[in-house]
């Protein structure tokens, strides 16, 4: 064997040893990392068990189980003005001055409207003239009369000429009666120039302004009265037969609720609604305009089975239902259990609720989200 051949051979044992020993510390490595978890393994195993978690305080409500409950049901109406005119002149004429701007308030007797006077008032003067004149020409006949009587059976005067003067005496007092009833229908067509609120009220509206020519009878404003309002509510009829004239029920306009009298009840049923009408006084003290709406509030029964639960105790479910956690006891222990329920009425924080819990069941009723089911609780207090 020359000298590269054995130089070869001592290189490829160098490296087996060197792979040998690589081998070897590795494999002890190994033993060591076995060694330490098994030691690891076995402290675990001989040290005491963690302490089960405390039970959990709850607040709970008894589940009382009732073949029906209390709801209220609302029925909707219209304030309504208790009087409502549209307003004109009984002769025509010119206005002279309009009524006021809608919105504004008057007073009864007061005076909304006048028509131009001028030529009645002109038809008065000449009127008057004339009657004034007719009373002078009955004094003078009247006078001429009792003179002519006196001197008939002296011959002075003859009976005929007595007789015109009787005659002309009378002619002219009916002619005095004409012109003055002539005279009183011009001062009362003077007092219909006026257009007079007849009661307290709004102008809600004005047709006619100033200068406008108006015939007899056409409307030139309306007037709403703000007294004595009602409102007409629409109610089922097997409803209406419930409510008593003269009681006072609970309305609502604009979010008040204020008490109400029942003033009456239409006797007839309204053919699109199905409903008749229940006529309520409005108190004065209201803030309430003509049109406006208004509620009314009845309470009644509806035959259900199930119980109130506060709205904090739901879980939203599958398919629409909603679960509850109940306060299952055994052996000592409570435990929360899921119960499905349905909701049948909300009025406010509480749930009308008909589900598989027995009744008189201990439900918690608030704080669910911290609890699961089948976690250690304790009732801390019972509503």
């Amino acid at each position: 064997m020359n000298a590269d051949s054995r130089t070869s051979v001592e290189r490829k044992g160098s490296q087996a040893g060197n792979a040998g020993t690589t081998l070897k510390g590795l494999l002890a490595a190994l033993g060591v990392l076995a060694l330490i978890t098994t030691a690891l393994y076995m402290r675990a195993a001989l040290s005491d068990p963690p302490p089960e978690r405390a039970p959990l305080p709850v607040d709970t409500v008894v589940y009382q189980v009732r073949d029906s409950y209390q709801r209220d049901a609302s029925y909707l109406g219209l304030v309504t003005a208790g009087r409502k005119t549209d307003l004109g002149f009984e002769i025509g004429g010119t206005l002279d001055n309009a009524p006021p701007r809608p919105g504004s308030p008057v007073e009864a007797g007061d005076v909304i409207g006048e028509l131009d006077q001028s030529s009645l008032l002109a038809q008065r003067d000449a009127t008057a003239a004339q009657l004034e004149q007719a009373r002078v020409e009955l004094q003078l006949a009247r006078l001429n009369a009792e003179r002519q009587k006196a001197l008939i059976d002296s011959g002075a005067v003859s009976r005929e000429a007595y007789d015109d003067t009787r005659l002309r005496s009378l002619a002219l007092e009916s002619r005095v009666q004409a012109m003055a009833a002539q005279l009183r229908i011009i001062e009362i067509n003077l007092e219909k120039s006026r257009l007079l609120a007849p009661y307290s009220g709004v102008i809600a509206d004005r047709y006619a302004d100033q200068g406008a020519v108006v015939n007899p009878g056409t409307a030139v404003v309306r007037l709403v009265e703000t007294r004595a309002r009602e409102a007409h509510i629409g109610v089922p009829a097997g409803r209406a037969a419930t409510l008593e004239v003269g009681q006072q029920y609970l309305l609502t306009v604009r979010e008040t609720t204020f008490p109400a009298e029942l003033l009456s009840i239409r006797p007839d049923i309204n053919a699109r609604t199905r409903t008749t009408t229940a006529v309520f006084g409005l108190p004065d003290a209201v803030a309430a305009m003509d049109g406006e709406s208004v509620l009314l509030t009845l309470e009644e029964t509806v035959p259900r089975t199930g119980g109130w639960l506060p709205m904090d105790a739901l879980q939203e479910g599958k398919r629409g239902l909603w679960m509850v956690l109940v306060v299952d006891t055994q052996n000592g222990e409570h435990r929360a259990v899921r119960e499905a329920v349905e909701i049948i009425e909300v009025r406010g924080n509480q749930v009308f609720v008909h589900g598989s819990l027995p009744a008189n069941s201990l439900v918690i009723a608030s704080g669910v989200h911290r609890v699961s089911a089948g976690a250690r609780v304790q009732p801390a207090a019972t509503h």
